[in-house]
């Protein structure tokens, strides 16, 4: 196997043990009294040409790793290497490099847009900061951009707020592309939109993948929009994964009790349609401030254990790419735990 062969087969994205501490200080002197782990001891990677769905509830860390992979948000430790270089080591100059093959669609069209620029400053500020183009062959290339994200030419003299939400997430996307990148982190790019426009961006997107050959880290809260567009899927609580595997396996068998509990509350197209049990969780996801001891969810877990309060499960292939961090499963021998020992309705 040659060296080009190698790197193809290399995952794009490979990260290890990473974690990101925001110190907490206090006092008319500030003294550093205690962190915010938001990230607490992640490890994932992602292959070329894939989309890794990061699901969990809110505060869980999932946009922050999103800003540490771009090198937005400084990691506290860990590696992370992208296309065989390490993120964190790199110099500001090579960072400035680097920024080509990484971007990022953020959550909200509405905040994400200077509103005094018009659509071509915006699409075409990246391809003048990079050198890519200039004079004319700008305003072409920004044409170019809009025509492939569902826009017309002649919106490149208008302005963000004459659009509407789902067309200011196409001008997002239209961005992030300019600079032609490998990779793009899509931090809930639809979950200010309506239902119905939600569906034509998530298709814009896979079409884009398809054609572009990206690779994406696709961030989200809704499950049944994951299953759509993701390749694999990681679960993530209160800074920690408890769950990866490839999408049919994890919608089909989720071994970890926290993603049984996230799935059973998708919604039924069809009420008439038979469901099976609903996992009702107890309480509130902790503070990342203060996490439970052993296992981050046993505060919440129907099956937890006396060994889930004192040790913290590890992180353990328990099929092909399938990968969990649970006792009960472990005890279970790999297979997935009964939760109707606990406050299961139907």
């Amino acid at each position: 196997m040659d060296a080009n062969t190698e790197k193809l087969a290399a995952p794009l994205v490979e990260v290890r043990d990473l974690k990101k501490y925001f110190p907490i200080r206090k006092g008319l002197f500030p003294r550093h009294v205690g962190d915010v782990k938001a990230v607490d001891g992640v490890s994932f990677t992602i292959n070329r040409g894939e989309t890794l769905g990061l699901v969990g509830e809110s505060g869980s860390g999932k946009t922050t790793i999103g800003r540490m992979l771009l090198r937005l948000v400084p990691s506290t430790s860990g590696e992370m290497n992208f296309d065989g270089r390490n993120i964190v080591t790199l110099s500001n100059r090579d960072l400035r490099g680097l920024r080509r093959e990484m971007q990022i669609i953020f959550q909200d069209p509405y905040a994400s847009l200077n509103p005094r620029m018009t659509v071509g400053e915006i699409v075409g500020e990246p391809l003048r900061i990079h050198k890519l183009a200039s004079g004319k062959a700008v305003n072409e290339r920004v044409q170019e951009l809009l025509l492939l994200v569902g826009l017309q030419k002649y919106h490149i003299n208008r302005y963000p707020h004459e659009f509407s939400g789902g067309q200011r997430q196409r001008i997002g996307i239209a961005r992030a592309l300019a600079v032609e990148p490998k990779f793009i982190v899509c931090d809930e790019p639809v979950s200010a939109l309506d239902v119905s426009i939600q569906a034509q961006v998530i298709n814009l997107l896979q079409d884009l993948q398809e054609r572009l050959g990206l690779t994406y880290l696709f961030i989200a809260h809704d499950l049944s929009v994951v299953r759509h567009i993701s390749t694999r899927v990681a679960v993530m609580y209160v800074g920690k994964i408890m769950e990866i595997s490839d999408r049919d396996s994890l919608y089909a068998n989720p071994l970890h009790p926290y993603t049984q509990a996230l799935l059973s509350a998708i919604p039924i197209p069809d009420p008439s349609a038979k469901r099976g049990r609903r996992v009702i969780l107890h309480g509130d996801i902790p503070s990342p401030v203060s996490p439970p001891t052993g296992c981050r969810f046993h505060t919440r877990c129907p099956i937890a254990m006396p060994i889930c309060t004192t040790d913290e499960p590890e992180f353990r292939e328990f099929g092909p790419g399938h990968f969990a961090a649970c006792h009960a499963v472990e005890q279970n021998g790999g297979q997935r735990p009964d939760l109707t020992s606990g406050p299961i309705l139907l």
